[in-house]
């Protein structure tokens, strides 16, 4: 994963120099915003289910050729976002009530993380560039920078007796999974990158600009918690999957009047 990283930043870097088709210098620029399913690959494994967030920040897009039938561009984006998880920490089957607990409250444990993020993305888009509707692929590498974290649970998770490895653990059921050391520790690595793509449909209108949907996965390569064979986590890395939309207008268009 981590060599298909390189070289995705390579072809990034490549499409933004090559010019074999026909010739753009199309740059538009603009907002976005969406929402964010989010979860961690832990290793060992934390039963979850997905954390919602938002996102939103500046797309930069600058479009350099037509090749064939293919749109040729190269995006970058500057984003705020909100990702993180949220703990399974019940079976279906058992209800477990901790002492000194409403026995109507079940257990509940979220972290929700704040990152700045740049993604790079290769484009290719199919269909019309100026008026009408473009549908699109991309892919690139994308990075994170770390900002802040918040913790939401409806227990003491210091309290000893909601540790499973404590001589006071109480419980008139149990938790879903023992592996709870990831509820008190904060994040150790600020920076994070992996691999995004997406798919989307853009519509295009020459006086008003370019509205663009887009749904997209974005699968982490670094760890929010050290790897190390003393470390307790192997493997801590984000998943994202963003539901996102763009409005981008022109700053620069290309003069062919053959361009629909």
């Amino acid at each position: 994963m981590r060599r298909l990283f390189i070289i995705l930043l390579t072809l990034v870097g490549i499409s933004a120099s090559a010019q074999v088709g026909e010739y753009r210098t199309d740059f538009a620029i603009g907002v976005n915003g969406g929402y964010v399913l989010s979860n961690v690959g832990f290793v060992p494994k934390v039963p979850q289910a997905m954390l919602g967030g938002v996102t939103g920040g500046l797309t930069t897009r600058y479009t350099c050729e037509k090749y064939f039938n293919s749109i040729c561009a190269v995006v970058a984006e500057v984003n705020y976002a909100q990702v993180g998880w949220k703990e399974d920490i019940l079976t279906m089957e058992d209800q477990p009530v901790p002492l000194h607990t409403d026995p109507s409250q079940s257990l509940a444990y979220s972290r929700q993380m704040t990152y700045v993020q740049v993604p790079v993305f290769a484009r290719l888009g199919w269909g019309r560039e100026r008026s009408g509707f473009q549908f699109f692929f991309q892919i690139g590498p994308q990075f994170g920078t770390f900002l802040n974290e918040k913790t939401e649970s409806n227990f003491d998770i210091r309290n000893p007796e909601f540790n499973p490895y404590s001589d006071e653990y109480q419980y008139y059921g149990k938790r879903a999974s023992h592996v709870v050391a990831q509820d008190t520790m904060a994040v150790e690595n600020k920076f994070d990158y992996g691999i995004a793509g997406g798919l989307g449909i853009e519509f295009s209108n020459r006086h008003l600009g370019h509205f663009l949907l887009e749904g997209r996965y974005y699968y982490g390569l670094g760890d929010i918690y050290g790897n190390t064979k003393r470390d307790y986590f192997g493997r801590s890395n984000h998943t994202n999957i963003v539901v996102k939309l763009t409005y981008l207008f022109d700053i620069i268009r290309t003069k062919n009047p053959k361009i629909k």
